[in-house]
């Protein structure tokens, strides 16, 4: 059974709990990566949501300009856009990453412009360059706003808001048919293959 709620994206949000109503402490990251006063991991999700308000369009796109700018966007550019937010630029991380290890990744021909907004590549880069955690939805405690979660073939933040059983949401952008930006599908799906924070 799935449950969507209108949080943020909706003229009708309907209530949430979050970190208080399971005495889950919330964590802010040692880090401030852009030096703006706010710690990497609330910049993220601070970040993720500021994309989604501007109600992308699910839509695949090539863009020489790698970042999207226009209304279009797809999973990756949640993740991407949320972490730009916090000074850290994804399609040049993820590029030098590659030419570092172009074996690891099985890219042959390199692209700045899109290796950052494929998933199999974003899978590979969290693994090597951030805090890997559990994903086990149910470890409650161990799931914080702003960490990014990896399906098999899908990539979002996790939310600081979370269901009557403590799970978290996620903001993702999955299709162009989708009822919100932000929903409780961690426990719904069984293809989590990666949890992960950028920095401590």
């Amino acid at each position: 059974r799935f449950r969507y709620y209108f949080i943020g994206t909706s003229s009708d949000p309907v209530e949430a709990m979050g970190n208080e109503d399971f005495g889950i402490p919330d964590f802010c990251s040692s880090v401030d990566m852009d030096g703006d006063g706010i710690d990497d991991q609330t910049d993220i999700l601070q970040g993720a949501r500021a994309y989604i308000a501007s109600n992308p369009v699910y839509k695949s796109r090539y863009y020489e300009t790698g970042y999207p700018d226009d209304q279009y966007g797809v999973c990756t550019d949640v993740v991407a856009n949320a972490m730009r937010n916090a000074g850290y630029d994804l399609m040049k991380l993820v590029n030098e990453d590659i030419l570092s290890d172009p074996y690891v990744y099985d890219i042959d021909k390199p692209d700045i412009n899109i290796d950052f907004r494929r998933v199999k590549n974003l899978k590979v880069y969290f693994s090597r360059n951030a805090i890997s955690l559990t994903t086990d939805p149910y470890k409650i405690g161990e799931w914080q706003g702003g960490d990014i979660v990896i399906f098999e073939n899908h990539i979002g933040i996790v939310s600081d808001k979370r269901n009557d059983d403590g799970v978290s949401y996620v903001i993702h952008h999955n299709d162009p048919f989708q009822a919100s930006y932000e929903e409780d599908i961690l426990e719904k799906r069984d293809d989590i293959v990666g949890h992960y924070r950028i920095s401590e």
